[in-house]
């Protein structure tokens, strides 16, 4: 059983790769939640140490940078998209990890965000792991049953659609560019969000959070855990997080077994862990169990 440390941080890996699984499902590989991440974490590092807290900070104020991280995200989202999302395939990931770096530039060289040490002392909301656990186990659960809801919605379907045909799904006259924007800004909202909380739980915040390996890990947790379902990024984000921490008693060797399971795991599980064949079994195996 996983630490309550080791829990935050897999929570706040699932939530990562829910939001590089929203662009994916409308056919858009973006790399860019590293970018909406650093965002997020800087905005509610500069908040809360420019307030005068005391070492503290009251939830309302955290919630209060939530939205406002998810209103900054959101606006940068639509001025970068409009032009981004005209690209496909390996071009959008390309632009979209030039994004990243822009951001994580940026973010090394204001002058108010600390340079290459960051910024310290961000105040805390809670005195224990298990009020971030609370938080963000709560916000998963809301984005869990959003994305059910989503899934059979008619922006869901149109998603689905583009990923599977977007020329005729554009030939069928649902507007394209509008349905790939809107999973783009909510990818970049759900991101800046959860930069929030993960800025208040490390205590301290610099450049490297928004880095290319960033971009890469929450790849991997998608990739892994499967991209035809929002299940999959959250099982795959849970495991991936967890799994250096559960490698350390074999020493060094954990990174050599880490870089293995994210090799191999496409080979062996080509559609990820949450494959279409396992949903529709357990689809069968409910309607079973509902049955009289």
């Amino acid at each position: 059983m996983p630490d309550n440390g080791l829990l935050v941080q897999m929570i706040l890996g699932a939530l990562l790769g829910l939001s590089v699984y929203l662009p994916m499902a409308a056919g858009q590989l973006s790399l860019a939640t590293p970018a909406f991440y650093a965002v997020g974490g800087t905005l509610a590092a500069l908040m809360a140490t420019h307030a005068d807290h005391q070492g503290t900070i009251s939830l309302g104020a955290v919630l209060w940078e939530m939205v406002v991280a998810g209103a900054l995200t959101a606006a940068l989202a639509t001025l970068v998209g409009l032009p981004v999302l005209r690209l496909r395939g390996i071009y959008l990931a390309i632009a979209t990890i030039a994004l990243v770096e822009i951001v994580r530039v940026a973010i090394l060289n204001l002058p108010f965000t600390g340079g290459a040490t960051g910024i310290f002392g961000i105040p805390q909301p809670f005195h224990h792991p298990l009020g971030y656990i609370t938080l963000s186990g709560g916000l998963l659960a809301l984005c869990g049953w959003a994305f059910q809801r989503l899934e059979t919605s008619r922006l869901g379907r149109a998603m689905a659609a583009i990923r599977d045909d977007e020329l005729a799904t554009r030939c069928m006259g649902i507007n394209t560019t509008r349905v790939k924007l809107s999973a783009f800004v909510a990818s970049a909202v759900l991101a800046g969000v959860t930069g929030v909380i993960a800025a208040h739980y490390l205590n301290t915040w610099n450049a490297r959070q928004g880095s290319f390996d960033v971009a890469i890990t929450t790849l991997a947790f998608v990739i892994l855990g499967g991209s035809r379902s929002w299940l999959g990024p959250v099982i795959g984000g849970l495991l991936l997080t967890a799994l250096p921490e559960l490698l350390r008693p074999v020493g060094d060797l954990r990174l050599v077994l880490f870089g293995l399971v994210i090799l191999l795991g496409p080979v062996f599980f080509p559609q990820g862990l949450i494959t279409p064949a396992l949903l529709e079994k357990l689809g069968r195996w409910k309607l079973r169990r509902l049955k009289p």
